[in-house]
């Protein structure tokens, strides 16, 4: 916006929009920071609990387990997805004990270890957040350049472009919380929460916020 047409008084849609969009994000923010913490159980990651239980049949295949690393023998596992196997986990198959023979592994640590053997094993998987302790949300940068940037960096399949306010605004006019829904549930070729399960509805809201806002410097 060029001096000659900014009245301080009277901004932009553009800059009242960006405005509230950031003073969402940061009622959002402190809202989140505020929670008692507590004392709470910390789940383990995938590594850790298959270091210190999976491994044990599917290190060598005992049992008929599939090994770590079989990609062959994974690849038919993993079309089930990660809640048909872990299903199986909790439940228990063939030869293996339900939760793995521990029953004191939450949902979260089976999730985490399923995935994490899928990853050795050729997959491409992420890892679950936990369901049981506080984790830090992601930034909106960090979750853009993750993920959202595979379509919105070119406009793949009419994603707006990040940045492009052109394409944005037509989209928020009508308030951030429809553009969060359509990311959450999925929109047009864009996959629930962006191809991303992982994803908290405020990592998402801030990865939204990111793209409408990046390259722009708002007026004081």
């Amino acid at each position: 916006m060029s001096p000659e047409t900014y009245r301080p008084e009277f901004p932009s849609f553009e800059t009242a929009l960006a405005r509230a969009f950031i003073a969402t994000a940061l009622v959002l923010t402190l809202g989140f920071t505020s929670e008692n913490a507590g004392a709470q159980r910390v789940d383990r990651t995938g590594k850790e609990v298959v270091d210190t239980l999976c491994i044990a049949c599917h290190g060598t295949g005992a049992n008929g387990a599939p090994r770590i690393g079989d990609e062959k023998a994974w690849a038919a596992r993993a079309s089930q997805g990660l809640t048909g196997l872990t299903k199986n986990a909790l439940t228990g198959i063939r030869k293996m004990p339900p939760h793995g023979g521990n029953p004191n592994l939450s949902d979260t640590e089976i999730e985490r270890a399923i995935t994490y053997m899928v990853n050795q094993s050729g997959g491409n998987w992420t890892e679950p957040i936990s369901r049981t302790s506080k984790t830090a949300d992601r930034t909106g940068a960090e979750i853009v350049r993750t993920q959202c940037s595979k379509c919105h960096q070119t406009g793949v399949g009419g994603a707006p472009k990040i940045g492009d306010r052109a394409a944005w605004i037509p989209r928020v006019k009508q308030g951030l919380d429809g553009v969060i829904r359509s990311a959450i549930t999925g929109h047009g070729a864009m996959p629930p929460r962006g191809g991303m399960a992982n994803l908290t509805d405020s990592e998402i809201r801030s990865a939204v916020i990111y793209m409408f806002n990046y390259g722009t410097a708002l007026p004081k």
